[in-house]
Parts: C-alpha cells; sequence; structure tokens
C-alpha cells in the first residue's frame, strides 16, 4: 500500500508543485511583460504627444501670424486674402479675422459665410470667446461639425492694440479653424502603424474637467495608458493601448503549453525514477530474500549481521541455529509440495514469535538461523527453549501431521569473535541436540570442539531405494490400512511402474495386496502377534502383481509410533522363490 501511495502521490505532488510553479512563472512573466509593454506605451505617448502638440502649435502659429500683421498695421490688414491663401495646407479649413469679435472676413469664402458671426455674443461660442478675450489667451473650442463635412477645431486668437500711451485696447480674434483629424494625422497614423489604439480627448473649455473625445481609433479604451498635457490652459489627454493588450496572450499560451510539456516530462521521470527505484529494490530484496519463506537467505543473513557487528562490536547478541526434525521423511512420504508447506510453517511461526529486531534467516533445505542482538544466552534460553517445543503440525491430504525442531545457540562475544565462528558454534550445538535424540535446545558450552557438523544420515529416498528387498510402510489401523511409502522393488515385484499405479490398483489398501481368499487370516495373524505383545510379525501369503497373477511372499512386519502418521507398520517383503533359489540348502520353510 505505501509502495503504490509513493507510486502515485508523489508524481501527483511532482505535477502540483510543477503546476503551481508554472502558474507561479506566467503570473510573473506576464506582470513584468505587462509592466515592459506599460513603460514603452508610457515613452510612445509621451514621444508622440509631443508630435501631436507640434502639429496643433502649427495650426496656431497662424493665428500668431496673422496677430503680428494686424499689430503691424496698427489693426488694418491689406491683402488678407493673400497673406491667408498662402498659409493655407491641407489642415486648415478656413482662416478668420474678428474685429470687436465679430467675424468679417474668411478664406476661402466658398461655404464658409455662415461662419460670420458675433463671437462675443453667440449662445455657442460667446462664453469661451469672452474667456479668451478677458484673459488674452488663445482658446480652442472643438471639435465641432463643419457644414463642409467633417470636423473641425476652431483656436481663436485674441489681439489687443496699444495707443501711444501704452494703453491696451482689445482688437478682436485672429482665428483659424483645423481640420480633425488632419492636423495630426501624421502622428496618430504612425501610432496605428505602431500597434495601438488610442483615443485624443480635450476638455470642453478651460475651466471645464470633463475630457471630450476628439479622434481615435476607439472611444474608450480599457485600462490604457493615459498622458495628460495643457495648451494655451486646455486640458487634453491621449490615451493609448496595445492592439493585443499589454500581455502578449500568444507568448503565454506557448510558455503554457511548453511548461505543461515540461511538467509532464518531470512527473513521468519522476515515476519513472520511482519505478525504477522500486525496481532495483525489489531486485536488492529479492537477491537476499528467500522465495519461499519470505526472510532472508543465507547472503541476507549473513550481511545484516555483518553489518550489526561491525556497528556494535561490544554489544552481546545470540545466534541460534535450527532445523525440522527428520525433514527429509516428510519430503519422502508427503512430497515437495508438504514440505514447502512445512518450511513456510516454520517460517511463519518465527516471524511471529521473534522481535523486529531479529534478524531471520533460512540458510537451505530445512536448516534456519536467527540472530538476536542486544541479550545474553541466559536471558533467552527460557524463551528458545519454549520456541522449540511449542506443537507444530501441518496438512497433507486434509489430515493433520505434526513435525518438531531442533535448536542450538551460541553467544556473541562471550564465545566468538566473529559471525562465521558465531555460526560454527550455534551449529555445533544444534549437532549435539541432533545426537542426544532430537526436538530440544541447547547452548554451546565453551571448551567443546567446534567443527562443521556432517550431515546426519543417509536421504531416506536413497536408503528405501536401495535396500536388497521389498518394502512398503501402511497405518496400522484395522480399518484404514492405507498404503503410504513403497520403494522401487517393491514396485517391482508388483509390476507397477510407479508409486501411482500401485496405489490405483490397489486402491491405497495394503490388504488389496493378499489374495482374497488369504486376506482374512493373514490380518487375524497379525493382530493377534501384535497384541499378544509383539512389536513384530510374521506371515505367509500370496501377494497379487498388477497383472492379476500372484507371487508368494513372506511379510516381516514391525509396528512403531510415528512422530507424523502415528502408528504404522514397516514392512520387509521377500519373494519366496528367490528365498528358496538362493537359501534352499539353509532354510527350513512352510509348505502351502
Amino acid at each position: 500500500m505505501k509502495k503504490l501511495k509513493k507510486r502515485f502521490i508523489v508524481p501527483a505532488v511532482v505535477f502540483i508543485l510543477g503546476m503551481c510553479a508554472l502558474i507561479g512563472a506566467i503570473y510573473v512573466v506576464g506582470e513584468s511583460q505587462e509592466q515592459q509593454n506599460r513603460t514603452n506605451a508610457k515613452l510612445n505617448a509621451i514621444t508622440y504627444t509631443e508630435r501631436i502638440y507640434g502639429e496643433l502649435m502649427e495650426g496656431i502659429g497662424v493665428t500668431d501670424t496673422l496677430k503680428q500683421v494686424v499689430i503691424s498695421g496698427d489693426g488694418n490688414i491689406n491683402k488678407f486674402y493673400d497673406i491667408a491663401e498662402n498659409m493655407m495646407d491641407d489642415s486648415i479649413q478656413s482662416i478668420q479675422i474678428a474685429p470687436n469679435g465679430v467675424v468679417n472676413e474668411i478664406y476661402p469664402e466658398d461655404l464658409n459665410e455662415s461662419g460670420k458671426i458675433d463671437l462675443i455674443n453667440d449662445s455657442d461660442r460667446g462664453e469661451i470667446s469672452r474667456y479668451a478675450r478677458d484673459n488674452d489667451t488663445v482658446i480652442m473650442q472643438g471639435p465641432f461639425e463643419l457644414k463642409q463635412g467633417g470636423y473641425g477645431i476652431a483656436v481663436r486668437n485674441p489681439v489687443y492694440l496699444e495707443d501711444e500711451n501704452g494703453k491696451k485696447s482689445f482688437w478682436g480674434f485672429t482665428i483659424v479653424i483645423l481640420k480633425v483629424p488632419e492636423i495630426f494625422s501624421d502622428s496618430v497614423e504612425a501610432l496605428s502603424n505602431f500597434g495601438y489604439k488610442y483615443s485624443l480627448q480635450k476638455c470642453a473649455s478651460p475651466w471645464d474637467d470633463t475630457y471630450e473625445w476628439v479622434y481615435g481609433s476607439k472611444k474608450e479604451l480599457n485600462d490604457p495608458v493615459i498622458y495628460d498635457f495643457d495648451m494655451y490652459g486646455d486640458k487634453w489627454r491621449l490615451e493609448i493601448l496595445p492592439k493585443s493588450g499589454f500581455y502578449n496572450n500568444n507568448y503565454l499560451i506557448y510558455m503554457f503549453i511548453g511548461g505543461v510539456i515540461i511538467v509532464l516530462l518531470l512527473t513521468g521521470l519522476t515515476a519513472a525514477l520511482i519505478s525504477i527505484n522500486e525496481n532495483r529494490m525489489n531486485f536488492k530484496r529479492l537477491a537476499v530474500t528467500d522465495a519461499l519463506t519470505g526472510i532472508y537467505n543465507r547472503h541476507g543473513f549473513d550481511e545484516q549481521v555483518e553489518q550489526y557487528m561491525r556497528q556494535n562490536p561490544q554489544k552481546h547478541c545470540v545466534m541460534a541455529m535450527l532445523d525440522i526434525d527428520d525433514f527429509k521423511l516428510v519430503n519422502d512420504m508427503y512430497g515437495h509440495a508438504a514440505g514447502d508447506g512445512v518450511l513456510k510453517k516454520l517460517a511463519e511461526s518465527m516471524k511471529q514469535y521473534f522481535s523486529k529486531d531479529a534478524i531471520l534467516g533460512r540458510n537451505g533445505g530445512d536448516e534456519f538461523s536467527i540472530f538476536m542482538p542486544d541479550c545474553t544466552a541466559v536471558e533467552v534460553k527460557p524463551f528458545l527453549k519454549k520456541f522449540t517445543e511449542e506443537t507444530r503440525k501441518f496438512y497433507c491430504k486434509g489430515e493433520e501431521r505434526a513435525f518438531t525442531i531442533s535448536l542450538g545457540f551460541a553467544e556473541y562475544p562471550v564465545l566468538a569473535d566473529d559471525r562465521s565462528h558465531l555460526m560454527r558454534c550455534a551449529d555445533m550445538a544444534l549437532y549435539k541436540v541432533k545426537m542426544r535424540g532430537k526436538n530440544g535446545c541447547m547452548a554451546y558450552r565453551e571448551g567443546e570442539h567446534v567443527k562443521s557438523r556432517a550431515k546426519l544420515g543417509f536421504a531416506v529416498k536413497d536408503i528405501i531405494d536401495n535396500l536388497p528387498g521389498a518394502f512398503i510402510v501402511y497405518r496400522a489401523d484395522k480399518e484404514n490400512d492405507e498404503i503410504l511409502l513403497a520403494n522401487s522393488e517393491l514396485l517391482r515385484l508388483t509390476g507397477c511402474k510407479n508409486m501411482d499405479e500401485l496405489l490405483a490398483y490397489t486402491g491405497k489398501s495394503f490388504c488389496n495386496l493378499i489374495r482374497p481368499d488369504e486376506q482374512e487370516s493373514c490380518q487375524k495373524s497379525i493382530w493377534s502377534q501384535i497384541n499378544g505383545g509383539h512389536s513384530n510379525d510374521y506371515i505367509f501369503f500370496h501377494m497379487r502383481k498388477a497383472d492379476g497373477t500372484y507371487i508368494s511372499v513372506l511379510d516381516h512386519g514391525r509396528i512403531v509410533n510415528s512422530v507424523h502418521n502415528g502408528r504404522v507398520f514397516y514392512v520387509m517383503i521377500m519373494d519366496l522363490k528367490s528365498l528358496q533359489r538362493h537359501f534352499g540348502d539353509h532354510l527350513e520353510l512352510v509348505k502351502k
């Protein structure tokens, strides 16, 4: 469960953190980009405001020129039309003069006759005209719709004359009507070409703070850069905004897509590294773990014990060696599957019985090791004795069987100075237990000769298969005389290829090996001998072969109590004809 959590949670955390970092980076880049774009827009607004200011000043300059002509002519203008014609350009709609505030001359005259009005008293123009007169300041009014089409701004420049006493008197206005947007077309066109939307605004009058739209690509811009400037008391404002906005959305989208790809790659890499690390740890674990029992194998056990002893050279500890009594008999009688079950059963009991600090290992076969740190032999002896004497059982073919163990142990550093020496001491103690009858627990005593003990006995299968006679084991039960084991010589006598054939034609019953008419008498003879206080029985009968024929045999059986199977008969069966052929002159045989 922890591995699954690690495998999915860690990449998920990497993904979430990566996405948070990406979003944060995009936010920072976006903010930086906006700030940079706003700074650039502000600089451009200042630059183009200066250009617009200059273009408007060119229009105002026309009124200044006329003003100087009026002053130099002491209020008279000769050849007005010639002068006005020379000053006309594409951005000027008309040039006018208004002595005493009344427009009386307009160039060009065509379509401009209606412009000859009394500015001082006009309902639309009077207030601002009087303001210009009274404050001796240029005023700009508009934009307003021109009757000739389009829009214009009226520039009115008041003219004052001085008499010989230096007294000033109001003469009138010099006026120019500027076309919108022609007057600043170069500037606004450059702004548009430079990638900006714009809006040029001005206040209606010097005393008004409300801006009115003059010209632009759009009347209202969303969060633009604003630059304000004054011109003869008139308040002007230029608003600009990049056409694509202050954020480069395409760049941010590409950045997001690229970032997501990188985050996914990092997430995948993290998952791959975790998987690789888990596999590496699994391989390492498999390399030091016994596949059958799940505890350390010999290599893993030795490695763990060596590591502990290197780190704690002065600490007392105990090594125990144990194995299963008559394990080969379990394997040979019940099969390797049953043997594996016994091994797993023992390993499981070791895991449950010993603390987590103990190191458990399987040396191979039925031999196990237990390393108990930070303890003495005296302290663990009762504990190990109790563990050894526990009742242990396994199931085979639905039946419960018992098995026992033997255990020897030794203490470090009292009796040994390293791991291998300690294991030899514990192994010698185990050997002593075996020599004393098995199913016991014993500590190694100092002074005993330490050596690697020889393997005890021969393999049961080797012995029974190579006995110079037929051998069979069956249950000592009148109701259930199940055949448990037969050697190869008995299979040869009965004409069977293997054990399965023997069990098939006998129905697993020893009695079915006896000729039917002899079965009852043979059973009586066997049990009368056993019930008479003997452990051996001797009978003669005709044994049925697999092909249905019979051979004369002698039966020498012995009843024993088996740890694993209860009471059983161990039986040697001898072919009568073979005995007569080889020992006829020396034996006295019972005739039929």
